[in-house]
């Protein structure tokens, strides 16, 4: 199966070289997206503009392919089922979900002149990022990317309601299962309230499994491959 590989926030298709390995092992064909703004082209680059790089990968396909979406990119992995969803046999989010119709696309942190810089390790201590080494942090923080405003910016909209019938695996890094659960009960997660298939993945990591548990994570994204 194809699996196309969204990193997230900040990040390029580097981010997964890791994992391709074991995606590779498993008998799968990932695809690294590196996304608009991201690592190819400028700041200028909109939501639309990564939409339409998924539409188009997607569509470069002959067959339904899993779609993962890491952290604030499980909303573009979920755009991308919502648009093609004859494209899109399973969709996983590895600590993120998707953001609410008519909200906007990452309100986390705002962007300054633009553009949505890292803002450093500072503002993800504790389980995000206890699993990454120091040299390890110097090593991916120096891929980082500032994100365009008009990615984080725009607001979410969906359009097919076929898209619940796809699929859906919560990968739950720093959080658990039970966590993830809880919100989905609490009302948080409007979007997968309708999912006819939810199931969840716990994975002991922090927020960036790519880079502190890339065998394990890689596992796991076969066996989600597997199942579908």
């Amino acid at each position: 199966m194809d699996i196309i590989l969204i990193p997230g926030l900040w990040l390029d298709g580097r981010a997964w070289d890791d994992v391709l390995p074991h995606i590779k092992g498993g008998g799968h064909n990932p695809l690294p997206m590196t996304l608009p703004g991201q690592g190819d082209g400028g700041p200028e680059a909109t939501l639309d503009d990564q939409l339409n790089a998924l539409r188009s990968c997607l569509d470069s396909l002959d067959a339904p392919a899993l779609v993962v979406g890491h952290s604030g990119h499980a909303t573009l992995a979920w755009l991308g089922a919502d648009r093609m969803p004859d494209k899109v046999a399973g969709v996983a989010m590895v600590g993120g979900m998707p953001e609410a119709e008519g909200n906007p696309y990452f309100s986390g942190l705002k962007p300054t002149d633009g553009v949505l810089m890292f803002p450093g390790w500072e503002a993800f201590e504790g389980p995000d990022s206890d699993d990454i080494p120091h040299e390890m942090r110097d090593r991916i923080a120096a891929q980082m990317h500032g994100v365009p405003e008009g990615v984080v910016s725009a607001p979410v909209h969906y359009e097919n309601p076929d898209r619940h019938q796809i699929p859906v695996t919560m990968v739950c890094p720093e959080y658990s299962p039970e966590d993830a659960q809880e919100w989905l009960k609490a009302g948080h997660l409007p979007e997968l309230e309708q999912a006819q298939k939810l199931t969840y993945v716990d994975l002991d990591s922090g927020h960036w499994p790519m880079f502190s548990k890339p065998e394990a994570f890689g596992k796991a994204i076969v066996e989600i491959a597997n199942s579908l």
